[in-house]
């Protein structure tokens, strides 16, 4: 998938394979996703790239890598359901479509996996990031989520 970002040049894909220019766009854009969760390594981030239940999109502006998107599959006995986390976008990039992009992409992967449903949590204070759930067509449920 490609697009315009102004006069840049930008792609979604998803990730084939770690290498050090995976593991550097991770050490710059998990810190502005969770100053509490370390960047994943590399075994970690092999396990997200070649693990049958995982999807890893990546986002690029210019060949850089600038945001990414996990997708989860789950089966469950009435089906197999899909989940999205630690959608990030660098702030640089940020306001030019580009984790709409990343979602669009996840939920067409879903749709051709037989997901059930495509699930995903945003705090409320990630206004913008709320704001573009909804507007994809994401609806608040009404739930008590325990952890």
């Amino acid at each position: 998938m490609s697009d315009a970002t102004g006069s840049r040049s930008s792609t979604i894909e998803q990730a084939a394979v770690v290498d050090d220019e995976l593991v550097a766009a991770f050490e710059r854009l998990i810190p502005q996703l969770s100053s509490s969760s370390p960047p994943p390594g590399r075994d970690e981030l092999a396990a997200l790239v070649d693990g049958p239940d995982t999807v890893l999109f990546v986002a690029r502006v210019d060949g850089t890598i600038v945001g990414s998107l996990t997708l989860a599959f789950y089966r469950i006995p009435t089906g197999t359901k899909a989940w999205i986390e630690d959608v990030v976008v660098d702030d640089a990039a940020r306001g030019h479509g580009i984790g709409r992009r990343l979602n669009e992409a996840a939920l067409e992967v879903a749709r051709e996996r037989g997901a059930k449903n495509v699930s995903l949590t945003s705090r409320p204070s990630r206004e913008a990031a709320n704001r573009l759930y909804q507007r994809i067509g994401f609806a608040q449920r009404e739930t008590n989520l325990y952890r």
